[in-house]
């Protein structure tokens, strides 16, 4: 078989926020990287697209704070070889009934990871917050600096731009269909719709809500990875108000754990309007998207009247956007090796399950490792291997559930 110049130390397949942050990793390295992208490079039709995301360290699954801390550095870092921000600073604020079980396994590991909080009642936070947040008498907060917002599609370029700066190949609208192995040279072959084909020493796979399609196609590994059609909303601040929930003064990143899940940011992306919105959403194809029409309106509208204090209009959303989420069925993450016939020659990262987003810097850096060296360095992976699910179908147990 003839070889042709189209060989890479590694091809990453799908370039997303985790995709592009580990081509930017492998280019980074010196490693002759190709990423590839099966639609327009910042599309709108997967998950990596938008205007905010939270990013903050209090995680009832003490094995996340450790890969939180590590990206807000790596963010940082990026930022100061781009020359641009993507990310905002603010606190965090988590929120839930007194005996909340999730709550109190944030407050653990928070602990365990030396991650200092404040517990405050109601009064207390009334006063925190001047009045802007209200949870009821039998609720707690609990408050970190290590909050704040990301910028996603700025922050997708930004690794694009930096993978290209360190001497990456990047090619859009190549939809990968196989990927084959070499059984001549080893390494494999990654072809795309369009026919062309591309040699590589290791593969790495970070194809979001596509994940389950493309690994079945390739691997012939079943992943209970489902894709989900979530809403984004955005809600108006009543005027005179709007300085009080801006980014940049002490108004909080925030979750409040219970049925619905809400979580939201500071106003950032629309002056005078501040993101509320459910964790969760519909199962859908992503190929055959609904498009709509998205979460149910009314335990929102309801907690807006009763965490807000009548100052957000809680009448309806002025603003939605859709998105995606990649669910495991335990939402912790897949970082992998494919095995089989592959060995250790193409890496799987997905099932991000609407909340890898904030540590995508790190795992760029997980994904660049395993492809490169075998193993991560400093990190437990056992939380994220795909034998999970043959051991369990429901994946990792989790004692606060």
């Amino acid at each position: 078989m003839e070889y042709s110049g189209d060989e890479y130390d590694v091809i990453v397949v799908g370039a997303g926020i985790m995709g592009s942050s580990a081509a930017y990793q492998t280019a980074k390295r010196g490693q002759k990287t190709l990423l590839l992208e099966q639609f327009d490079f910042l599309h709108h039709r997967g998950s990596s697209h938008g205007e905010s995301r939270t990013i903050r360290a209090t995680y009832p699954e003490d094995y996340y704070t450790p890969l939180v801390l590590e990206s807000y550095k790596l963010w940082q870092q990026a930022e100061s070889e781009i020359g641009y921000n993507v990310y905002f600073k603010a606190h965090q604020l988590d929120m839930a009934p007194a005996n909340d079980k999730v709550l109190h396994a944030v407050v653990e590991s928070c602990r365990k990871n030396s991650v200092a909080f404040r517990v405050m009642n109601r009064d207390q936070l009334d006063q925190e917050f001047s009045g802007r947040v209200m949870i009821p008498e039998d609720w707690v907060g609990v408050v970190t600096e290590h909050g704040g917002v990301i910028k996603p599609t700025k922050a997708v370029s930004m690794f694009q731009t930096l993978a290209l700066q360190n001497g990456a190949v990047l090619r859009d609208n190549m939809e990968v269909k196989g990927v084959e192995r070499d059984r001549v040279r080893g390494g494999v072959w990654v072809c795309t719709a369009n026919g062309e084909r591309f040699w590589g020493k290791k593969c790495v796979v970070t194809v979001g809500a596509w994940t389950t399609k493309l690994v079945k196609t390739v691997g012939g590994v079943e992943l209970p990875i489902q894709p989900l059609e979530t809403t984004v909303c955005y809600w108006r601040i009543k005027e005179g108000h709007e300085g009080g929930f801006a980014i940049g003064g002490d108004f909080p990143t925030f979750a409040s754990y219970g049925n619905p899940y809400i979580y939201g940011t500071p106003s950032l992306e629309y002056p005078g309007l501040i993101k509320v919105a459910v964790h969760g959403g519909y199962p859908c194809d992503p190929d055959k998207r609904p498009w709509g029409p998205g979460n149910p309106l009314a335990p929102l509208k309801e907690w807006i009247e009763g965490r807000f204090s009548g100052v957000v209009d809680s009448g309806g959303p002025v603003a939605t956007q859709l998105c995606m989420y990649s669910m495991t069925p335990d939402e912790d993450f897949v970082i992998d090796f494919l095995g089989g016939e592959f060995g250790k020659d193409v890496v799987v990262g997905g099932g991000f399950s609407g909340h890898g987003f904030k540590m995508s810097p790190v795992v760029g850096r997980i994904l660049a490792d395993l492809a490169l060296t075998g193993e991560a360095q400093g990190v437990e992976l056992k939380h994220f291997r795909i034998a999970r699910f043959q051991e369990n179908p429901k994946g990792n147990a989790k004692h606060f559930l």
